[in-house]
């Protein structure tokens, strides 16, 4: 609910007001993540490992359990269907052989262009915001992204 004008809001709440808008704006788009993991034959769960993945550099399999907080395991199910799908492939590590780098192939970065160009459309009622809110929502949220947001005296 949007409580505009309410003077007697304190700041936590308006903040978990954002919050949920943020979340559920979100959620409203789960069909086009769905629709694009659907597109790939893969799993939502192997899109967000495929964006995860550096473009540039491979990634040892540790490293990516560590960054996707999983078991060494959901790492290798993962790898295996991206590496099925032609997305990534392993190399042995230069420093130690033992060390399995994944990489993404032209495949891969092509879809995680893909991917990320679907995503990054913005829903039809954004573009019904003046330019001058764009500005201000864009701005705000770079921001709290970047954790540039200043900290005030007080909060209330």
């Amino acid at each position: 609910m949007w409580y505009r004008g309410v003077v007697s809001r304190k700041k936590a709440d308006i903040a978990a007001d954002a919050w949920r808008a943020m979340v559920d704006l979100l959620q409203s788009r789960k069909d086009t993540f769905l629709e694009i993991a659907s597109s790939l034959g893969i799993t939502p769960g192997h899109v967000h490992a495929l964006l995860s993945i550096d473009a540039a550099h491979g990634q040892p399999m540790g490293t990516l359990a560590t960054a996707w907080k999983c078991d060494a395991s959901n790492v290798t199910f993962l790898v295996d269907r991206l590496e099925q799908k032609g997305f990534v492939e392993r190399r042995p590590s230069l420093g130690d052989r033992r060390v399995r780098t994944v990489v993404l192939t032209e495949s891969g970065r092509s879809a995680q262009e893909a991917i990320r160009a679907r995503l990054y459309e913005p829903p039809a009622s954004l573009l019904d915001l003046s330019v001058a809110e764009l500005e201000l929502l864009a701005d705000a949220l770079h921001r709290v992204l970047e954790g540039r947001v200043p900290k005030p005296a007080t909060t209330t």
